[in-house]
């Protein structure tokens, strides 16, 4: 799984005076446009701004079906589809901030503003909570939920802003020209993730305890003061982060290097770059795009004025970014896949959980809690990943990383089909237990933590492939789309949770004809889940024979390739 050209070279030394610049080399600027010093910004120090977001969003998304049953009323069905559509929705909605961060506002005010909506979100869902209360006797079941709707929407609509642009502009504050903080900014999305599950683990155990027991005011109330206290930490911390220029439009050079190519599709291309507007680093992948700089002579001032138009004449340059993302697709479309598997953990695997004995000694433990196994992998893997793997690797290949994102990509989805193979097989094992010997006491045969292994397992691959996701399409995302480039990463998982419903749904449809219980019925016990996570683990081997082949083949942003 050779990553080629998309990984940093071996570590090498820059010279003295680079090294030891009073200022960054990066373009890193200060919040009043001032060139950043290296000592007293970014860094480590301008990174503790996202733990309260974490928070709040896994306190509602951890426990919503319940609230949404017990406190709004709504059927099972309804309550399940409310919840899939809220996070698909929170996980596209990155792409509208991205779009204003990168063209017009900049990440740290688009996460200024996006921020001040998610309070008010939160906020509103809290009101939510406590309106049966506050109306009294003039309750209205449309008004509460309504209420409580616009809470939730206010807050898929301020993740939308937050997503993209925090985990850049943490990424943003390490210097990527200077050897040191080169090494730190490796390590940063790693405990950017790590940060994310430690706002999940308290979610799933303090905030969801609360609201279960004490009140859905207080459980919503407590991460609402914490989006406040966040949004005035953020605020605080502005004079120490480095910004990065907005590069204008992403959007807009992408469709002017495609209408600038359509419309010169009758030129021939050269053979050199030779007749490319500003040839350098010029890729011979994707040659017709090409066509969008291919400088054609001009007859006329007015012909001139019209070959000048960017909708007509692009540069070799900007034609490369759009190059850039059409070969980033295929490792987008192999982590689609691997977010399919994950979102079994908190469908089919619950289903399982809940056809299973849940008594683990004295202890009764909720089918959900299980996901507990998947955030302690993640928080113990990604220490070891970092400080035990990465330098191990690193004296092995002599790559800074240690291991490549392509090869980090690889072993996670590797991981996720072992995850769904354990499953398939634990499975069946229960099957076997509940149709030979009828259930004791009640229970069911099989203990609820054989499933521990695959969400332990499932997490792990998180930690190569959520993570390396994040860095890879920050990194190889061209200099002015690093916003719309954690967007897109942040869009595989709703594009996984939309594709696990649909093979759901398929799976339903196919097995289930002629009056047959399918492979998914209410009562498991009747039908063959084993079957479908079998069907998941192969496509993921298939989908990761799809990614080698990619992997092999791919040329990333730091390709030498030039004119001849």
């Amino acid at each position: 799984m050779d990553a080629h050209d998309e990984e940093t070279p071996p570590i090498r030394r820059l010279p003295p005076q680079d090294e030891c610049s009073e200022f960054t080399s990066d373009g890193g600027r200060l919040i009043t446009n001032q060139r950043a010093l290296k000592q007293s910004t970014g860094n480590w120090r301008a990174c503790f701004f996202y733990f309260s977001e974490c928070v709040a969003f896994y306190a509602i998304s951890k426990n919503l079906v319940t609230y949404l049953t017990g406190v709004i009323h709504e059927s099972n069905v309804d309550a399940a589809t409310t919840v899939s559509t809220w996070i698909g929705t929170s996980f596209l909605t990155p792409l509208i901030g991205a779009f204003l961060a990168d063209t017009f506002l900049g990440r740290y005010w688009t996460v200024l503003v996006f921020l001040s909506v998610y309070t008010t979100g939160m906020a509103t869902v809290t009101a939510s909570a406590f309106l049966p209360l506050l109306m009294g006797s003039s309750y209205d079941h449309g008004v509460h939920r309504a209420v409580a709707y616009l809470g939730l929407y206010l807050v898929a609509l301020g993740n939308g802003g937050i997503k993209p642009c925090v985990s850049a502009l943490g990424a943003d504050q390490f210097d990527a020209a200077d050897r040191v903080e080169r090494v730190a900014k490796g390590s940063y999305f790693n405990w950017y993730y790590f940060s994310v599950n430690i706002g999940s683990l308290l979610s799933a155990t303090v905030v969801v305890w609360v609201q279960d027991n004490i009140g859905w005011g207080l459980g919503f109330a407590i991460p609402t003061v914490l989006m406040v206290l966040g949004l005035a930490v953020f605020v605080a911390g502005r004079k120490v982060y480095r910004y990065q220029k907005v590069g204008g439009s992403p959007i807009t050079r992408v469709f002017q290097v495609v209408v600038a190519a359509v419309r010169k599709y009758h030129l021939a291309l050269p053979e050199d770059c030779s007749a490319l507007l500003l040839h350098e680093h010029h890729t011979s992948q994707f040659r017709f795009l090409d066509k969008a700089a291919i400088v054609e002579a001009s007859s006329g001032d007015g012909e001139k004025g019209a070959t000048t138009s960017p909708w007509r004449l692009c540069t070799v340059s900007q034609v490369e970014d759009v190059k850039m993302l059409l070969r980033m697709f295929p490792v987008w479309v192999s982590m689609v896949l691997f977010f399919a598997a994950t979102a079994q953990m908190s469908s089919t695997l619950i289903e399982q959980g809940a056809a299973m004995d849940n008594h683990v000694g004295p202890f009764t433990v909720p089918t959900a809690s299980l996901a507990i196994f998947e955030i302690l992998s993640v928080m113990v893997c990604i220490p070891i990943y970092d400080a035990v793997l990465v330098p191990l690797a690193r004296r092995a290949t002599g790559k800074e990383r240690g291991l490549s994102q392509l090869q980090r990509l690889g072993v996670g989805l590797a991981l996720s089909v072992v995850g769904m193979a354990y499953a398939a097989l634990a499975e069946a094992r229960r099957l076997a237990l509940a149709r030979s010997a009828p259930a004791e006491n009640g229970r069911p045969s099989m203990s609820i933590m054989w499933q521990a292994p695959a969400f332990a397992v499932l997490g792990a691959g998180e930690v190569f492939s959520a993570i390396g996701i994040l860095e890879f399409f920050y990194d190889q995302s061209p200099d002015g789309m690093k916003s719309l480039g954690t967007a897109l990463a942040q869009l595989t998982v709703a594009a996984g949770n939309y594709l696990n419903s649909a093979v759901l749904a398929a799976v339903a449809a196919v097995t289930a004809r002629g009056g047959k219980p399918g492979w998914i019925p209410d009562d498991l016990d009747e039908g063959h889940l084993d079957y479908f996570f079998w069907l998941m683990a192969v496509l993921g081997l298939v989908n990761l024979l799809h990614f080698l082949h990619c992997s092999v083949r791919y040329r990333g942003r730091n390709s030498n390739n030039k004119c001849s």
